[in-house]
Order: structure tokens, then sequence, then C-alpha cells
């Protein structure tokens, strides 16, 4: 007698039909089907064994259902994107979800270089400098009315000129008799230290800081020698041709104050009156 070669799972005789093996067990073609067969996504039926069973995520099509959710073309072979778990073309994919460009207006595509600035997106071609029409890739640039600039151009086009060395001022700087200057540029006269950030004056339109001031014009007090401002409001006291500080207004015998109060001289000395007594 011939040896009985059943289905595995029905035990009905598998002489002279299809049938497929799984963990060498053979299964008639409907047991396997029944059994193990995937389920198409699309269309919810089996994906038989003579059917091509195409996959993505452990989700299952056949090969006639695995088409873009959109436009409804076949998918096989072919790149795809998904959205909310639905099969899209690239192309529809691009003209539903992808980012515009915000000079020509049209798709950028998955994959492309772009680039992005507050919240708009451009081709890398599309990128440009206003003024020169250069791409302006990963270099520095500065936005000006809705229009992005190259720094050599924005510099050329807006930005001010320093007044000493005739260079664009791109940050900061200081004004100074309505004209801009670099903050490095911006020097005392005398000393040649850096203004910006402190008190100075000026004299015949060149800027001095206070320390050169005094020393070059500034008075100086008839008792300590020492140059007398006047700036911020500080006071002196002025007599024939010559000048004191407030608190170096004193009795040259006693040191009281004089500001205020009558005083007789002797020679280049001041007194008070008490002590003025015995002249």
């Amino acid at each position: 007698m011939t040896e009985r070669y059943d289905c595995h799972y029905c035990k009905e005789s598998l002489f002279g039909k299809k049938y497929v093996l799984r963990e060498e067990n053979p299964y008639c073609v409907k047991c396997y089907e029944s059994l193990y067969s995937n389920t198409c996504e699309e269309c919810k039926k089996p994906i038989g064994c003579n059917s091509r069973d195409l996959s993505y995520k452990d989700r299952h099509w056949h090969e006639d259902c695995f088409h873009c959710f959109q436009c409804k073309r076949s998918l096989v072979d072919k790149p795809f994107s998904t959205k909310d778990e639905q099969l899209l073309c690239t192309e529809c994919y691009s003209n539903e979800y992808s980012s515009k460009c915000h000079e020509c207006k049209k798709t950028i595509m998955p994959g492309s270089r772009k680039m992005e600035h507050k919240g708009n997106s451009w081709h890398e071609t599309c990128f440009t400098c206003k003024r020169c029409q250069q791409p302006i890739g990963t270099k520095s640039f500065i936005p000006k009315d809705n229009h992005n600039y190259c720094v050599p151009c924005y510099e050329k086009q807006f930005a001010m000129q320093c007044v000493h060395c005739k260079k664009p001022i791109t940050t900061g700087g200081v004004t100074y008799h309505d004209q801009p200057w670099h903050k490095d540029c911006f020097l005392c006269t005398g000393c040649k230290q850096q203004l910006s950030g402190q008190r100075f004056t000026s004299r015949d339109d060149f800027a001095y800081c206070l320390n050169c001031f005094c020393n070059l014009y500034a008075k100086k007090c008839a008792s300590c020698t020492t140059p007398i401002s006047g700036l911020g409001g500080s006071k002196y006291i002025s007599f024939e041709e010559r000048q004191w500080h407030n608190d170096c207004f004193n009795c040259k015998k006693c040191s009281v104050s004089l500001v205020g109060r009558g005083f007789l001289t002797e020679r280049d000395d001041i007194l008070c009156p008490e002590c003025g007594k015995d002249m």
C-alpha cells in the first residue's frame, strides 16, 4: 500500500493537489490560507498563496491594493510616505504636507535641502541675497524689509560709515555731533583711550576725557594747584583772576571755610576777618 499524504489540519489527502509546507508539515491551500495568510489592509481579504504579499511595518497588502491613497497610482517598487497610516506617493505627500518655498512658492520635495528662518522655508537655490542674487547658504545674513542680504551687500547698501575710519558700522556705534563712530574709533584726542561709556567733553569739536581736558585746558586751583573742571555742576570760587575749589577756599591761617563769607587778602593768601585783624 502507498503511504497516505494528508493535510496536517483537515486530514484530506493531498495526492494530485497543490499544497504548502509550513514547519515541515503539509497543508492544503484552503487550510493554509485560512490559518496563516495575512489580511490585506485595503480590501480586508486574505492574501493567498498565489498573490504577492507586500508588507510595511507589520501591515500587508495585495500587489493590486498597494497604491497611493490620494491618486490611486501603484506604489509597487516606488518610494512612498505615510500620513495618518495612509500610503501616499511622494508627489501627493509633497503637495499636501511639504513646506512651500517662500520665494518661488513651489513645494520643497522631501529629501531636498531647504533653508529655514523665522518660520519660513526656501529651496537652497532660492535663498539668495536681494542685492547680489548669490545663494546665501550657511553664510551670515541680515534680514531687512522682508528681504535677506549677505553681510557685504547689507553693509554697502544700508550700514552707516564711521566718520573716522570710513568703514561700515554693523553693531553698536556712537553718535557725536550727529556723526556716527565705531566705539573703537571714538577716542580721547589726548590719551587715545575709548570714550564710549564714560563722561567726556569737547573743545574746538575735539573730544577729550575729563582727565585730559582738565590737564590741558582747565584753570588751576590757587590753593591745591590741581585743575578745576567746572563739569557736572561742580562749584568753584573766582576772585581777581584766581580760582579755588570750594573745598580749597579756606583761611590760610585757621583753615575755616570762606565760602559765602567775607575775607581779606594778604599777597597770595586769603584770610578770614578774624585772622586778618593782625595785618
